[in-house]
Order: structure tokens, then sequence, then C-alpha cells
């Protein structure tokens, strides 16, 4: 691991925070440009790193089946995985409410093609309500009370939506040291969460809310991406998590990771 080559790398792209920890704690801090350990950043698409996480735990405890059809013969894990037949859109500001999301036009028949956007995971988070309306929970509440609270990550805000709900895709903002204790839970629980780092026909580097590793990573390397250079890279095998907040330029995930593991 070459922490000095990927932080020249950080350096040159609007960095904001660089984080990395290892299986004995942190082994580098660096805030920059008037950014510090206490503020929270968006994660934009980031954020979607919860949702395979979540949908496992659901599965573990009977809520759904991830092979399960569930929206016009697409299954809870083609949602997941961005192969559900969903059109391009729901990004940023442009996410659906759930009603508006359930009514999307399906273009391709389930499985069959990767298309980035957040739809998909509001169609999740339409069908999982549902399921968990008998507990009296939201999907959200979820996601806290069964997997960030046990795991000391606390979510600073959260986007809300037109309607008052909140979004799955994007709308999480957490600090840095957050986003590192989540990734150290999914580090030593990955053989648990398997099924959200494996890859699909349609696009084999992305599994459940997760991009997989690119050509000379570490080979169970998983990281979630939002715009602006937004990353958070996970080595389970090395219990090596890595947070990166940017704003905006042309932050590269493969070239950092390129320049960390020289």
């Amino acid at each position: 691991m070459n922490l000095e080559n990927a932080l020249a790398y950080h350096n040159k792209h609007k960095p904001q925070a660089l984080v990395v920890h290892g299986a004995d704690g942190p082994i580098l801090e660096r805030y920059d440009a008037g950014f510090d350990a206490a503020a929270p950043h968006a994660l934009y698409s980031g954020t979607k790193s919860f949702w395979g996480v979540a949908a496992v735990t659901a599965q573990r405890e009977r809520l759904l089946s991830l092979d399960e059809p569930v929206w016009r013969g697409a299954t809870f894990r083609e949602l997941l995985n961005l192969t559900a037949g969903v059109p391009f859109g729901g990004l940023g500001s442009a996410v659906p409410a759930y009603e508006k999301a359930l009514a999307t036009e399906q273009r391709r028949p389930p499985g069959t093609t990767f298309t980035y956007g957040g739809i998909p995971l509001q169609i999740f988070g339409a069908i999982f309500s549902q399921r968990l309306r008998p507990l009296g929970l939201t999907p959200h509440d979820y996601l806290r009370e069964r997997i960030l609270k046990p795991n000391g990550v606390e979510i600073a805000s959260w986007r809300v939506l037109k309607d008052g709900t909140q979004p799955l895709p994007t709308g999480a903002f957490l600090t840095a040291a957050n986003w590192a204790r989540y990734g150290a839970f999914v580090a030593r629980s990955a053989s648990e969460f398997s099924e959200c780092f494996q890859g699909s026909h349609a696009n084999p580097r992305y599994g459940m809310g997760w991009w997989l590793a690119p050509p000379g990573a570490p080979k169970d390397l998983v990281y979630a991406s939002g715009s602006g250079g937004q990353a958070m890279y996970v080595v389970p095998s090395e219990q090596l998590v890595a947070v990166r907040f940017g704003n905006g330029g042309s932050y590269n995930h493969e070239a950092f990771l390129k320049r960390l593991f020289s």
C-alpha cells in the first residue's frame, strides 16, 4: 500500500478529507479546504451502499427474498443491482417519490441491461416499506435500528423529498469517521453480505449498491461511489477502509486505487 502516492493524487482533485483505517485503527487522517473531522458530508450515491446490506439483513429475518419477483417481473436483487429494466434517471434532485417510481416505464427485460440511476432504489424502498409496515418501521428506521446503531454509526442528516419521505439512492450526510465505521462493519462482516458483492451478467463490476474491484486492486476490494469524488473503499481481507471526500473535479477511482496499491 502506497499512502504517499494515493495522498498526492487525492490532493490534486479538490480534496476535503482522506481517512484510512486498518485492523489496528487509524493509519491516515487528513482534512483540507476548511473541512474538519466533525463536518458531515453528502455521500450522494455513496448512500446506495446501505441498501444491499439492509436487504440481506431483511432476507435473514425473512422479511423478503432477494430473488422473488416484486415489480414487473424484476426481483429485489435486480432492483438493487440496477438490472430491473428501469431507464436512466432519479439522480441528484430528481429522485422520484415512491408512487412515481413504481409507475416508471420498464424498458428492458429484467436482468438483461445495467442502467445506473436512482429509480430502482426508490422502487425497492416502496416495496420494502410495505414489508416493514407491520413492524411500524420505514426503510430508514430499519437501516438505523438493525445496522447502523449496533455498529456505532451515526447519520448526521438525510435529505427529505417533497412528500416528506427520505430517498434511498442518495441523501445521507455522514462524517468521514462515521462512514469509515460503517465500512469497518462491512469489512468484518463481508462473508455475511457476500451477495452484495456479486456482479450481474449485465455488469460484472457492480453488485448490490457496491462497485467491485477494478484490475490491479485487491480482488476482494469493493467500494461505494458518490458524485463529486466521494468514495469509501473496503478490503475485507486486510480489514482496510479508506474514506475520501472531495469537492468535485475529475477524481477517478481507478486512478486513486492504482496509486494506493502500487
